[in-house]
């Protein structure tokens, strides 16, 4: 008997009530029976004297107080097999539904605006549950229990169709009209999780040749979306980690090494050997390729390079007309923009290109710890801050090159956006480059007069030296 309730720091506070071996047994099965992607950071018990006001076990209301600990904030999951089973099972009712998700999968860190964690401090509160969500919602015994991102057709986000011009098309499913179109070859826009896709065919020249002109980018390799690993297996190389990698609740890019007859467009990536896969991580993705012939689509950031993803429809319809053929978008509001992580497996390690999607804003443990709060902001391309808290290194998002204000607007907004959920109410030291051109280096200056924080330059190739030890 008891309840359990969200705390203000990403924390749980569990009160159970009964023998005390009972209670023992409880606690030794935490980390055993805690669901499967949830993370026991420590467990802090204290003993009292039995009430006997409790009747029954229950979810009590969140607290916007918290214990004192640097919150554990979730990353985005990818959709998990018994979601993808219901969206592509005719007789259910989330059949086709890309917007599926549960306990166990579908967008965090994207959703959430404050903490507690909960359906109302995320994007979903503008989607009230319907009665049948909000049985599976309130039901124990439902992996639905207290899922904060629950939906389905009748209540959650749609996904609209629209020609480049802003025109919205009236089809019956905007996700198989999608797909159609991509096979013929035209270039569709497709707004996820944590920003807006280019999507395009990989076996033909033209609609690469097409995307390259429109978005500037004769170079630069494109990141492509396979529905499964037996289809990536026909265009690359996959050895056991790379496998478990693209597989993981993550699903990050993993850079792979395209086969001898590999049937992809060189265009795809031009003058490599390699090309970065990833497999879907949400509905949207899913049905998509489900619907889709090709054996992997383009799936490359909609923004110029160095520049912030595209969340807001408005914005996706302005900037894009001219560029894409046709958008894909959604109604649910894109809280936190996050660009996908890139890695590659080198002899058996995982080296990150870039840690963002899936990840982020999980902290990384550091063998050092400190006294105070440190914020470093990076130097001035592919620019990524952090804040540690003692041994705990919270990552922002990736942010890109800073010399574009936009970009540098951003980096402001991360920073605020991370300082808000871990209720960081001082920094008291800033690092930077000592370039003093660098433009995260003169907003480096502005925080800590602001803040009255202490500045630490480090020297541009000592960082990347530290980085390796």
């Amino acid at each position: 008997r008891g309840f359990v309730r969200n705390l203000g720091d990403a924390g749980v506070q569990v009160v159970v009530e009964g023998e005390r071996g009972e209670i023992e047994g409880f606690l030794s099965s935490l980390p055993r029976e805690a669901p499967p992607l949830s993370r026991v950071e420590g467990v802090e018990v204290r003993w009292g004297e039995p009430t006997g006001e409790f009747e029954r076990f229950e979810v009590s209301e969140s607290l916007r107080e918290g214990l004192g600990g640097a919150s554990v904030i979730p990353p985005d999951l990818a959709v998990c097999g018994e979601c993808a089973r219901e969206m592509l099972d005719p007789r259910d009712r989330r059949f086709g539904y890309p917007f599926t998700t549960c306990v166990n999968c579908g967008p965090r860190f994207t959703v959430i605006s404050d903490l507690p964690y909960d359906r109302e401090r995320t994007s979903m509160v503008d989607f009230p549950l319907c009665p049948a969500c909000l049985r599976e919602y309130t039901d124990p015994s439902d992996r639905r229990y207290h899922a904060e991102t629950t939906c389905c057709p009748s209540c959650g986000p749609r996904l609209e169709l629209y020609e480049a011009g802003g025109e919205r098309l009236e089809v019956g499913d905007p996700l198989r009209e999608a797909a159609r179109l991509l096979d013929e070859g035209f270039i569709v826009a497709l707004k996820g999780i944590g920003g807006t896709h280019l999507a395009c065919r990989t076996l033909e020249d033209d609609p690469l040749r097409r995307l390259r002109e429109a978005f500037r980018r004769p170079q630069q390799p494109f990141a492509v979306m396979s529905r499964d690993l037996e289809t990536v297996r026909t265009f690359a190389e996959v050895s056991e980690e790379e496998a478990r990698e693209l597989s993981s609740h993550r699903r990050p890019i993993v850079v792979l090494r395209r086969t001898r007859d590999c049937p992809l467009s060189p265009l795809v990536s031009p003058g490599l050997d390699s090309v970065g896969v990833m497999l879907p991580y949400s509905g949207i993705h899913l049905l998509l390729l489900s619907h889709g012939r090709e054996p992997a689509y383009v799936m490359t950031s909609a923004n110029p390079p160095g520049l912030p993803m595209i969340v807001d429809n408005g914005r996706a319809l302005r900037e894009l007309r001219g560029k894409v053929d046709y958008l894909l978008l959604h109604n649910r509001r894109i809280v936190n923009r996050c660009d996908d992580s890139v890695l590659k497996v080198v002899e058996g390690e995982t080296v990150f290109l870039r840690r963002s999607r899936g990840y982020v804003p999980e902290p990384i443990r550091i063998p050092l710890s400190s006294r105070r709060a440190v914020l470093a902001v990076g130097a001035e391309e592919n620019v990524t801050a952090s804040l540690l808290l003692g041994n705990r290194c919270f990552p922002t998002q990736h942010i890109g090159d800073t010399s574009k204000l936009e970009t540098l607007h951003y980096l402001r907004e991360a920073v605020g956006a991370l300082r808000h959920l871990l209720r960081v109410g001082r920094v008291e030291v800033v690092a930077h480059d000592l370039n003093p051109l660098y433009p995260t280096t003169r907003l480096a200056g502005e925080w800590a007069e602001e803040w009255g924080a202490e500045r630490v330059g480090v020297q541009h190739h000592h960082a990347h030296l530290c980085s390796l030890m």
